[in-house]
């Protein structure tokens, strides 16, 4: 039961970094890609600061060789990651194997959708796009992009959870033998409705975010796409393929205690974890450092920290957010830092939580505000989604 799954491959791109390598500079060095909006036209565009990724559609597009204006900005930053993914692990002949892609997201194609919304029955080119909305769109395109031919493909949509879900759905169809490679992640894009329907839910900070502290005032939205490319034991053992770590545990849960809020207790964060920890057979104290959810919200680092505590039972290992590098990047979190837990894993690497400086008065809870090496076997990494759906990933250097 406690046997991982390989990860052979990663791909990333954020507000961080333009590749792995980029994102892992940026996180050792200190260097944020919290910034105020300079790609969108809104009206809230001085009032709150993001994480943008700092190419524009036209040089992402000119990058992957497409046309001009015909993807939208999720399905251009997916396939980028994804295929860095892909060419760490050294496949050249995707379809060899059974090879299958996972993919989360939230946006879909909404910022074509609400671009020509208007222009539906005037530009011959506006169905094309709102066609192009639903949360599947991306994950054909990255899919064809790869080269992928009539393998099995899937969207998972869990708000905030969903890459951390693909990673575990890909994991588990990995153990059970339907699959023998899989690639799993995220993406999303910022968008007008996105920042709208956060802005209304009043928890967008002004400034820079600053997760666990008393006087957060909120997060930063972000945009990002990352992948990872898991494959079989099996697999592995055939091809000499280096394992970059394992997926070891995971568990989803769903506190059912409000549309946009965590229970105050973590009741379903509780369960993710203890859940991640059965199956991967391992004891709390087996975890060596957490990859906090840590968005910077009144109601999530409340919620996040008890249940640490629960789980932890007051012991709490050494903990950080990496959401004030990156923003949250909302369905990609899971995906985004699954990729530094396992960066974090092969460079014995504590990244800090930047902004820290007041304990929350409800706890005494202190996150690593420096960077620290330090020998890690085991990281936990939470991912929490609106609707209460919670979700747990362990990574590990040996399976």
């Amino acid at each position: 039961m406690g046997k991982g799954v390989a990860i052979t491959g990663m791909g990333i791109i954020s507000a961080i970094g333009e590749d792995v390598a980029e994102n892992y500079r940026s996180l050792i060095s200190g260097q944020i890609g919290i910034s105020k909006i300079s790609q969108i036209e809104t009206v809230h565009k001085n009032e709150i600061m993001v994480g943008e990724v700092s190419l524009t559609n036209s040089e992402l597009e000119e990058r992957l060789g497409l046309p001009k204006n015909s993807w939208s900005r999720t399905s251009l930053l997916g396939v980028i990651a994804a295929k860095e993914a892909v060419a760490q692990a050294g496949i050249s002949d995707i379809n060899k194997e059974r090879t299958g892609l996972i993919s989360g997201t939230t946006v879909g194609g909404m910022d074509k959708s609400e671009q020509y919304f208007y222009e539906y029955f005037e530009n011959n080119d506006a169905w094309h796009h709102i066609n192009g909305l639903h949360a599947g769109d991306s994950t054909q395109k990255i899919a064809r992009n790869l080269g992928l031919e009539e393998s099995f493909a899937t969207t998972i949509s869990t708000a905030c959870s969903s890459a951390a879900n693909a990673i575990m759905l890909g994991a588990r169809m990995i153990k059970s033998g339907q699959l023998d490679r899989v690639v799993v992640g995220g993406a999303d894009c910022l968008s007008k409705f996105t920042i709208n329907g956060f802005k209304t839910l009043m928890i967008l900070s002004d400034t820079y975010n600053t997760p666990f502290d008393e006087n957060r005032k909120g997060l930063n939205l972000g945009e990002a796409a990352a992948y990872l490319v898991l494959e079989s034991d099996s697999l592995v053992e055939k091809e000499g393929k280096e394992v970059l770590g394992y997926v070891k545990g995971y568990g989803n849960a769903n506190d059912a205690f409000h549309q946009t809020a965590s229970s105050d207790y973590g009741d379903g964060a509780v369960l993710a974890m203890e859940k991640a920890l059965k199956v991967a057979g391992l004891t709390p104290e087996a975890i060596d450092y957490v990859n906090a959810h840590g968005t910077a919200t009144p109601n999530n680092d409340l919620s996040e920290g008890r249940a640490m505590l629960r789980i932890f039972e007051g012991k709490v290992p050494k903990f950080s957010s990496t959401k004030a590098f990156t923003g949250h990047t909302l369905a990609t979190a899971g995906a985004v830092e699954a990729v530094y837990s396992v960066l974090a894993l092969q460079n014995d690497t504590i990244y800090p939580n930047l902004n820290f400086k007041t304990p929350m008065k409800e706890f005494e809870l202190v996150p690593e505000t420096e960077l620290r090496k330090e020998q890690l076997n085991v990281i936990l990494s939470n991912s929490f989604g609106f609707g209460g759906n919670c979700t747990t990933l362990l990574f590990s250097k040996k399976a």
